[in-house]
């Protein structure tokens, strides 16, 4: 008989926020197939365009993979995120763009 996975509890709460780039910070969770992002952007950020493999789906719309999406925040904004499958990116730290960075792909 095959081992059987093992139910985790992760708190998003008790992992501590990342400061990306100006006006920008995030916390994440990932499990094996998935992320579960929190993101905060300060008034008059500005994410760059960027692709991702993983479908995106954010509070109110969702971002199909591969289709370049930038953001700028109007007012301060608290946005949740869930991307399938996972970011590896994020866990390599393979993230520029959110970075200030100049790579375009995250």
């Amino acid at each position: 008989m095959p081992n059987k996975p093992t139910a985790r509890l992760h708190r998003l709460d008790d992992t501590p926020r990342e400061k990306m780039m100006e006006r920008v910070e995030r916390r994440f969770l990932s499990g094996e197939r998935c992320t579960l992002a929190q993101v905060w952007l300060t008034r008059g950020a500005v994410v760059p365009s960027h692709t991702h493999d993983s479908e995106q789906i954010s509070y109110v719309l969702v971002i199909p993979s591969r289709v370049a999406h930038a953001a700028e925040a109007l007012e301060d904004t608290y946005d949740l995120d869930f991307f399938a499958p996972r970011r590896d990116d994020w866990i390599s730290g393979d993230d520029a763009y959110l970075r200030g960075k100049t790579s375009a792909r995250g």
